[in-house]
């Protein structure tokens, strides 16, 4: 539809959003916010009974994260150095975690590659646009909608929470017409 425009897929690590974001996307990012919750538990195996020393170790790497070329695969290869002691189980188990989690998805974790190019890193946006935009529009006690009809509310709603576009809209109805 738009052959210039560069397609970004944001979501979570389950595999199949890759298999449909990679057939329909130019680029593929991991949520930031997703991946920040595995680096908790690589914090709490570092520094299992200190929670100062945990925060300050994830306000550290979450930047690094964050803002740093490489910055996924360096805290990769550090997360799997660490050698927790004297911790439980689920603590041992959730620094396993991070590490496959890491290791799966580093590729996906350029986080300042995307901020660089005015991507975004997180879905947060996305999702709260789906419950607003969407979800209250149709979602409704008793509404069925078919596709056209939605598809049409859903393209005027979109239309009132852009600046601009709704007078946009009405300046190419008086313009050109209306056709569907």
């Amino acid at each position: 539809m738009y052959p210039n425009a560069h397609y970004q897929g944001l979501a979570d690590g389950a595999p199949e959003n890759w298999t449909f974001l990679n057939t329909v996307t130019d680029t593929q990012t991991l949520d930031f916010y997703h991946a920040t919750q595995y680096l908790d538990k690589a914090a709490k195996a570092l520094h299992p009974r200190n929670e100062q020393a945990q925060k300050a170790w994830m306000d550290t790497h979450c930047h690094d994260l964050k803002h740093e070329f490489g910055g996924a695969s360096r805290l990769l290869a550090e997360i799997q150095t660490i050698q927790p002691k004297r911790v439980s189980q689920s603590i041992i188990q959730g620094l396993q975690d991070a590490i496959t989690y890491f290791r799966n998805h580093h590729h996906q974790m350029l986080y300042a590659e995307a901020i660089s190019s005015n991507l975004p890193i997180g879905s947060g946006v996305t999702e709260a646009a789906c419950k607003v935009i969407i979800k209250a529009r149709l979602g409704g006690a008793g509404m069925k909608w078919k596709d056209w009809g939605a598809s049409i509310v859903l393209s005027l709603r979109t239309l009132t929470y852009t600046k601009g576009r709704w007078q946009q809209f009405w300046s190419n109805i008086n313009r050109y017409g209306f056709s569907l």
